[in-house]
């Protein structure tokens, strides 16, 4: 008989963990240490939950690098415990932790799946009940004694996506986020239909390494037509800034003024990290296709390929961490470490 899978489920804060009074309307915070009494369709899951909630429980839109490290350092401590893990989380920033613990987790073997909900784990219509269901499930599965799911992930309305491709496109419908580079990793229907190819497969990696050191000085400059020349001085004289998301036109185009170039030249050669990401939400950067973006191509600017912007700062904040040199740091971030965007 195969072992039970050990499931730690982690409350972070968020809509999921509310439930509403019947009769006043008011939001109160759930308790999870009765989970599976309040919601009885857990024990009909293969595995055994065991819950930890952040004792101040917060709304997504508070979390910052200090409570990426909080999450980290948490798993970090139960990994060798537990078969898997669930972490509940705001929907409104959650691709921003799901990308950054991505990358803050090195040698991750075991499933790490966010989901959240939009409407609180009480109300007559919620979407909470089967995120929280089918994210466990998926936490619990194995095949031929090892996980199926070895990466992070993020459940969000019957499909699982890679943490690090999604971004929240819709703030009222329960399909909350999307995957729009990259494939669902599962879908749940009457059965669950795992799409094995699009897995991420760490191969037989060595013990888990948690990094915490994440340097949040970077910042994100989205163009659009009529941008003064003042206002983009004043974010890359930014004293502090060391990396800049530079969100681009379709396929990274930028528009071509000498003085816009000369301001972006004269950055990178200071010393900062220009990624050029597009401000699509699907498709990628191919600096050189056209030529207004052959010339940001000539001055050096990273390449982002195919990466979210909430992938791009997370990582960006990464390998800032591990001070990496300027001519790694582009290597690095021009490469796919963790699935978070394609190889050349």
């Amino acid at each position: 008989m195969m072992e039970r899978a050990k499931i730690l489920l982690i409350y972070t804060g968020g809509t999921i963990g509310m439930v509403k009074h019947y009769k006043t309307g008011s939001l109160t915070a759930f308790d999870f240490t009765t989970l599976q009494k309040n919601i009885p369709e857990l024990f009909q899951l293969d595995c055994d939950i065991t819950t930890v909630s952040f004792k101040y429980p917060i709304d997504s839109s508070n979390m910052n690098p200090k409570y990426w490290e909080k999450i980290a350092v948490l798993i970090g401590n139960n990994y060798s415990k537990f078969d898997g893990f669930v972490v509940l989380h705001g929907s409104d920033t959650m691709s921003y932790t799901a990308s950054a613990l991505s990358f803050m987790l090195e040698n991750l073997a075991k499933p790490i799946i966010f989901t959240g909900s939009q409407l609180p784990i009480g109300d007559l219509r919620t979407d909470a009940k089967e995120n929280l269901i089918t994210a466990i499930q998926i936490a619990s599965l194995k095949e031929k004694g090892r996980p199926v799911v070895r990466e992070v992930g993020l459940y969000f309305e019957y499909k699982l996506y890679r943490g690090n491709r999604t971004t929240k496109i819709n703030a009222e419908h329960f399909q909350a986020f999307r995957s729009m580079n990259y494939p669902t990793l599962l879908e749940s229907g009457v059965n669950l239909k795992i799409n094995h190819p699009y897995l991420l497969d760490p191969g037989d990696v060595e013990d888990l390494v948690v990094h915490t050191k994440m340097v949040p000085n970077v910042g994100v400059l989205k163009l659009f037509p009529g941008i003064t020349r003042e206002f983009i001085e004043t974010v890359l004289g930014t004293k502090s800034l060391k990396a800049l998301v530079l969100e681009t036109y379709g396929a990274g185009n930028a528009f071509t003024d000498d003085w816009f170039l000369n301001l972006l030249k004269e950055a990178i050669q200071r010393g900062l990290h220009i990624i050029n990401v597009t401000q699509c939400v699907g498709g990628e950067v191919a600096m050189g296709q056209y030529k207004t973006s052959e010339s940001l191509r000539r001055i050096q600017l990273i390449n982002g390929k195919d990466i979210t912007t909430e992938s791009a700062i997370t990582k960006a904040m990464y390998l800032l961490g591990k001070g990496v040199t300027s001519q790694d740091f582009r290597t690095f971030f021009e490469t796919p470490l963790h699935g978070e965007m394609h190889q050349n």
